[in-house]
């Protein structure tokens, strides 16, 4: 007992001193050859952590320099909206502010037609209505053809009716009158015009943008469902050789970049309006390097810009010889069918995997060019032509000009006829286009990843 009484106290007092005292420490003596290596270590361990570091804020500082290009890259803003399939037909502001709209809606009731496309700022500068556009109040441009733009809206509305409002844009001869400093001048100050007595705008001066924009916006307030610019372009007669632009206007930009630019400011106003937006462009400069340097026109780079491109693609339009036809406006169906080719063709040839591109609806023909040595009357088969080589072109909406408004309303079919007709052009291209991707599959593909094509 003894015994155990004295290893237990002895065992109390070792672990006494032992309390508090810290970790052995050995102490090394290193050589000089081991401190070198040491502090080699040390230095190549900081070098490969800075260089790490670099490399990490060299890949910020690109990914950071890549966004800020890519932000200034113009991209073309969506419109919330239900695109509808328009088949329509143009009105002057005459027209549209007169007694005729009742029997021209009437007529549209039985029809497929379910579109007008009405002159708002019309082809003598003139603004058809009261508008909420300062600059165009400002410059006396209104002369309210359309006395009842609202009440004329809500009747198209109620009978399903798509309203299109066209602006006339680069030609004004209204403006040349009261507003010189914005058109196109000679070298001795005076305004150009064209063999037609017109004046049209300098598409470099900025300040006439804000003004054909105030409009637009104010057509978006008042319900229009789109806006359609025409003339979106240079003149093209040989007088314009007289014409000269500063280099303080010019800024160092051809044609093709300043009209671009224009379509995109107005891109972006009709976007934030949340309306869609739609340029008549010529027919002629699809695929036509020479007519596009020529307008400023660049059809492609148009179609990245816009929700609509309208071609103007009239059969008495073409020369003799185009597409391969001897007189294009006594051929109305292979004319359209030969220009719309020409369309895809020329769309597909600048497209990349996920660029936007515009819907296609084209102007085609509802008059007589009488003033051809060679011609043919245009009545509903001819019209009927045209619609027919849309459809078979790949297409499904179109738009028939007629300037003095006189339409034969049996060109266009009733409305249930014209419902079968387009389920059954989609149903047909569906199939054509499902038949395309295969062809371009691989033997033995399963077709479950076909490529498409604009």
């Amino acid at each position: 007992m003894k015994r155990l009484l004295m290893l237990l106290l002895i065992s109390c007092l070792v672990l006494f001193a032992c309390r508090g005292q810290g970790p052995l420490v050995y102490n090394v003596n290193k050589s000089a050859e081991l401190k070198e290596y040491e502090s080699e270590l040390a230095a190549e361990s900081l070098y490969a952590e800075s260089v790490s570091q670099q490399s990490i804020e060299e890949s910020r500082r690109a990914e950071s320099e890549a966004a800020a290009q890519e932000a200034l890259i113009w991209k073309k803003k969506k419109v919330s909206k239900k695109k509808v399939l328009v088949k329509g037909i143009y009105l002057t502001d005459n027209t549209a502010g007169s007694g005729r709209m009742d029997e021209i809606i009437s007529h549209m009731d039985q029809t497929e037609l379910n579109a007008v496309v009405i002159d708002i700022k019309n082809d003598h500068g003139r603004i058809a209505s009261q508008l909420d556009a300062p600059l165009a109040k400002e410059l006396g441009a209104t002369v309210n053809t359309i006395s009842d733009l609202p009440g004329l809206l809500s009747k198209l509305h109620e009978h399903g009716i798509y309203a299109i409002a066209r602006l006339v844009t680069f030609r004004d001869p209204y403006l040349g009158g009261v507003k010189p400093e914005w058109m196109n001048q000679k070298a001795d100050g005076s305004v150009f015009r064209d063999n037609s007595g017109m004046s049209w705008v300098n598409p470099y001066k900025r300040e006439y943008w804000e003004y054909i924009a105030q409009i637009a916006d104010a057509c978006a307030d008042s319900g229009f469902d789109e806006i359609q610019f025409d003339y979106v372009r240079f003149c093209t007669e040989k007088g314009m050789n007289e014409v000269v632009y500063s280099e303080e206007d010019t800024q160092g930009l051809d044609k093709t970049k300043i009209i671009t630019e224009f379509v995109q400011f107005i891109s972006d106003r009709m976007a934030k309006k949340n309306v869609f937006m739609s340029a008549d462009v010529f027919g002629t400069i699809i695929g036509s390097y020479v007519d596009t340097i020529s307008v400023g026109q660049d059809y492609s780079l148009m179609a990245t810009c816009v929700d609509y491109m309208c071609p103007m693609i009239y059969p008495s339009h073409y020369g003799n010889g185009n597409f391969g036809i001897a007189y294009p406006d006594m051929e109305p169906y292979k004319t359209i069918r030969g220009a719309l080719a020409a369309s895809r063709k020329d769309l597909q040839l600048d497209y990349s995997q996920g660029q936007y591109q515009a819907s296609i609806r084209p102007w085609l023909q509802g008059f007589t060019a009488s003033y051809l040595q060679h011609y043919i009357n245009y009545g509903p088969q001819q019209i009927r032509q045209q619609i027919q080589a849309v459809y078979d072109s790949g297409y499904e909406e179109w738009l028939i000009w007629n300037a003095a408004n006189n339409y034969d309303w049996n060109a266009f079919r009733s409305k249930e006829e014209g419902k079968r007709e387009e389920e059954s052009v989609a149903a047909s291209q569906k199939a054509e286009e499902e038949s395309r991707d295969a062809a371009l599959l691989p033997s033995g593909s399963s077709g479950k990843e076909s490529s498409s094509s604009p």
